[in-house]
């Protein structure tokens, strides 16, 4: 930029400042100059420079005809007053590609009407959900629920002595497992070694952790031998499909609840089957075109995807020493997953822009009930919040713009109904 534009930008920000500014004695326009220099020099300055590069940009887009994706780097130089200024920009721009056929992409899915068999699976489970326990003077059978107490050791070493706090895998004085179970208990596989036991038995057991246990990182992949004692044996009674039952369940008969399972269920599988079209379509447009996603935006979704990863494990109990040992793997992990994901997002807002896919006000107001229910907030404040940050509300136009864009592919894909 040449001295008389710097000089220029110079004059505009100084001629603004004495025209603002109040500085006691004077009234507002009327204060000297060398006064107001004096007393804004360095918000002066600022604003100065802030305008000559922002000058440079926009001359530098519109001369180079550039489709900027983001700003990575800003080498100002000399900027003063009156002299010639030298500014480098180092910038992203869009990748230049080709869209391949978007519309028709296959997807496969398999059928949302539920079997009967489904249906059946689904009573006996609310059955088993509001089933009574008692006590059963005989050896424990698939389904039962026995009372024991256990304590590990793995290679005559006390597994206390290196659980730390989560010592519920070291000894505890009762508790209770299912036989054979759907759902494991604390000590993975307990539950399957119970079978045949009866009250009053005493018997040690071999349990094998999984190599990549997360709770106690200690014993992965170790094998333990937990000493058992058995205290009591619990038989579970199911309800009887009688009034009292289909009341509980808002029903006249089984006719009644089997049409409400099978609607239910039905939903839900609608709702699996439309995430796996999603997550098919976005996969086949990454498959079908190739081109580099630029390192700015891919890295800022590295770290975007490394800190969801973290919060969702650190939920889960995981110990921050973990993340560290496997640092590298972490890392390798989620830049892959960013890479794809801008990859997408890129062909997803050609394809937005292509079929004229847009937000509206609509849209908008639709996110802000939907996060107001997720946080619990007054919408009010949630459309405030979003309207004082624009790179938020950036943010949220350019999520509800590939969320659209995805939908248009689905609602366009053909759909192959596959064998359950």
């Amino acid at each position: 930029m040449d001295k008389s534009e710097v000089e220029t930008e110079h004059k505009a920000v100084l001629g603004e400042y004495i025209r603002l500014a109040r500085l006691p004695g004077f009234r507002p326009g009327k204060a000297p100059e060398a006064l107001v220099v004096k007393r804004f020099s360095k918000e002066i300055n600022e604003e100065f420079k802030q305008k000559v590069v922002s000058k440079a940009y926009r001359e530098a887009l519109e001369k180079e005809k550039l489709d900027v994706l983001s700003v990575v780097k800003v080498e100002e130089g000399t900027i003063e007053p009156g002299v010639s200024a030298a500014i480098t920009l180092t910038v992203d721009v869009r990748p230049d590609f080709k869209l391949p056929e978007y519309l028709g992409l296959p997807t496969k899915v398999p059928p949302a009407e539920p079997t009967d068999a489904e249906v059946d699976s689904i009573i006996q489970a609310l059955r088993s959900e509001s089933a009574d326990f008692k006590a059963a003077e005989r050896a424990a059978a698939k389904g039962d629920y026995v009372k024991l107490a256990y304590e590990g050791a793995i290679d005559g070493k006390p597994i206390s002595e290196m659980a730390g706090d989560k010592q519920l895998y070291a000894k505890v004085p009762q508790t209770w497992e299912e036989v054979e179970g759907a759902n494991e208990g604390i000590i993975p596989g307990l539950g399957k070694r119970l079978a045949g036991v009866a009250k009053g038995d005493r018997k040690t057991v071999s349990i094998t952790f999984p190599a990549n246990f997360q709770p106690v990182p200690a014993l992965a992949g170790k094998t333990a031998q937990y000493a058992l004692e058995i205290l009591e044996i619990r038989e579970r009674i199911l309800p009887e499909l009688d009034v009292a039952f289909f009341k509980a369940h808002r029903v006249d008969d089984l006719e009644g609840l089997k049409g409400q399972v099978r609607s239910n269920l039905k939903l839900q599988k609608e709702r699996s089957n439309l995430v796996s079209q999603r997550a098919q379509v976005t996969q086949a447009l990454a498959d079908r075109v190739s081109f580099e996603p630029p390192h700015s935006l891919v890295d800022a979704e590295t770290q975007s995807v490394l800190r969801q990863f973290i919060e969702e494990n650190m939920r889960r109990g995981v110990p921050a020493e973990q993340f560290e040992k496997d640092k590298k793997e972490l890392f390798e992990s989620a830049r892959k997953a960013a890479f794809g994901r801008v990859k997408v997002q890129l062909i997803l807002a050609k394809i937005a822009e292509a079929e004229k896919i847009s937000v509206g006000e609509r849209d908008i107001d639709a996110y802000i009930l939907k996060e107001a229910a997720r946080s619990n907030q007054r919408p009010e404040k949630v459309a405030k919040e979003l309207a004082k940050n624009r790179d938020a509300l950036r943010s949220v136009q350019q999520a509800i713009i590939f969320d659209k864009s995805v939908d248009f592919l689905v609602s366009k894909a053909t759909v192959a109904v596959t064998p359950s």
